[in-house]
Parts: structure tokens; sequence; C-alpha cells
């Protein structure tokens, strides 16, 4: 018999292994497999030419979902298209290559009839599309909070209602957006982007008000920490056509593969809120959810460093615990 200090112990050892909220968790331990949830659906991935969008091509077509792939860059997104053919039984007409532009708000409409011309449905939008950001608030172009709303906020409730339309007209589907932990807590560095992933998240939390007369409408929003991608690289930095000087090392962030597993458990099961980070970012979430007054002493502890790494010019995000080195040449 497990005695109650045992069992507290189990569950504290569960805790500090989880890298997921215990929903999530749950639906990816029992709940329906991706390969029957979503085999033959219609998956609209906006941002699908690297990162998280790239694996999320990849393990859905290993499940046997059909894909259009949306990006800027449409040589990238033949590269994707020919990989996920190479891993699975999906025949070229089940992958459909779509440039976008989520900024072309004006092109929306044509997009989503393109995709509805070649698959007569969309089963699923994943908005993934979106640019990160590092730059103290005082040294930074109002520009550039203007691009970030444009792009993750804006572009990704253009393509929103669109979509949306042609599901309510069939009365079921799933819209996720990628958010981020960003879009609950503030994030010292990324002013403008935890601006429009806040945006987002009330958007969105909004909607879903909204379409309770629409029961088999999911509206699902993905809460990410540091993941391996390449949203750093392409991250706004003060000016707006300025390139990030470094975007470090990302040794200490949950890998891609294991992230959009994750995704794909919520996507299956309909999940309508995922968090997804390793420790101890994945306690931050539960501490700013039920105990805001020592979230906000310890975020201002990470934020302090994460500020001090920034202006000794490291990477912003590396070893908020440990002294950071720099990187050699």
């Amino acid at each position: 018999m497990c005695t109650v200090k045992q069992l507290h112990e189990d569950m504290l050892i569960r805790f500090i292994a989880a890298d997921a909220d215990l929903t999530l968790l749950w639906a990816a331990a029992v709940g329906k497999r991706p390969g029957v949830a979503l085999r033959q659906k219609v998956v609209w991935i906006t941002g699908a030419s690297s990162g998280i969008g790239e694996e999320l091509a990849y393990q859905l077509s290993a499940s046997g979902a059909r894909l259009v792939l949306s990006a800027r860059r449409e040589n990238e997104l033949h590269r994707v298209k020919r990989k996920c053919l190479e891993l699975s039984s999906l025949e070229d007409e089940d992958i459909l290559v779509l440039p976008l532009d989520l900024l072309d708000r004006s092109s929306h409409r044509e997009k989503t009839d393109a995709v509805l011309q070649h698959f007569s449905k969309i089963d699923v939008l994943v908005n993934n599309s979106g640019r990160s950001q590092r730059g103290l608030f005082l040294n930074t172009d109002i520009d550039v909070y203007s691009s970030l709303m444009e792009l993750n906020y804006l572009g990704t409730v253009s393509i929103t209602q669109h979509v949306l339309q042609h599901m309510i007209h069939h009365g079921d589907g799933i819209i996720a957006t990628v958010s981020s932990i960003a879009g609950l807590v503030g994030a010292p560095l990324s002013s403008g982007y935890a601006a429009s992933k806040h945006a987002i998240q009330g958007f969105f939390n909004t909607l879903r008000t909204e379409l309770t007369d629409y029961p088999n409408i999911t509206i699902s929003t993905i809460c990410p920490g540091p993941v391996v991608s390449q949203i750093v690289h392409n991250a706004f930095s003060e000016q707006v056509n300025k390139p990030l000087s470094n975007a470090g090392d990302q040794y200490h962030k949950m890998s891609t593969e294991r992230c959009v597993r994750l995704i794909l458990a919520g996507l299956s099961n309909r999940v309508k809120e995922m968090w997804i980070a390793q420790q101890p970012f994945l306690l931050v979430f539960y501490l700013w959810q039920y105990t805001p007054t020592l979230a906000w002493y310890i975020t201002s502890l990470l934020g302090r460093k994460r500020v001090q790494n920034f202006k000794a010019g490291l990477d912003a995000d590396t070893a908020y615990f440990t002294k950071p080195k720099a990187k050699t040449s």
C-alpha cells in the first residue's frame, strides 16, 4: 500500500520530469493516436518551411494526413514536400505547395479558395507563421512593433477568418495556433513579440466562446516554451531590416521532434490549450496560473539574467542558472 507521502513524492517526481501540462500528457498517453484521428485529414500548415512547421509536415505525413504547405519560400516548401513523400505513402497530389505571405491579407481569400479547389475541404488549420524579437524596448524602433502585430496577429486573424467560414459551413474543423509561453508571461527583450502573442491568446479565447453553437469546431492554442527552431535566427532586432547579431546555440531547448509529437497528441484529442515546455519553464506556466505573486518574483529573477546575457553579447536564453560562457570562434 502506498502511503500519502509516497504518493506525493511520486507526483513530484512525475512533475519534475514533465514536459507538458497534465491534460496534454494524458492525451499523449491514453488518447487517440494521430495515425487514426488525423489520417486522410486535410491539414494546412503556415510557416511550413522550417522549424516546428517543417517537423509538423513530416510527422503529419507519416500519420497519413494530406497537407497544404505554406510559407514565403517556395523552394523550401518543395524541399519539405519531397521529404514528406519519402517518409510516407502519400502521393504527389496529397501535398499542395501553396506560397503564402501573411502580410498580404488581400490574397488570403484567393489562397483559401485554392486549397478548397484542390482538396474540397480543410479539416485543420495550423497557424504557425510568425517572427520573434530580441531587443530592449527603449532601443527599438516602433516599426518593429507594427511589423510584429501585422504578421503575428493580424495576418493570423485574417487567414483564420477565411478558413473558419468554410469550417462553419461544414460544421467541423480544428483551428490551432502556435502561440508561446510569451503569450501568457511577459518575456524581457521580446516586448513586441509577447504583445502579439498576448493578442493571439485574447483573440482565440474570445473566438472560442463565440463558437458555442458549433461544438465540433475546436479552437486550440499551442504555447511552447523554448524549442529548437529557426525563429530566433529570423527574429527582429532593434530595427526592422537589421539582422540579429547572435542567435546563440539551442542545446538547452526542447527538441522540435518532441514538441511536435505533443502537438499532434493535442490535435488528435482536440485539446483546447497546450502548454509544452521542459522544466523550469513548465513550472513558470503553473506559477502564473495559480500563484502570480511568486511568479512575478521568479520571472523578475529570470528576466534580469536574460537582460544581462543580452547586454553582454551572449544568447539571451542560455544558462539561466549557471554562469554563461561566450561563444568561441
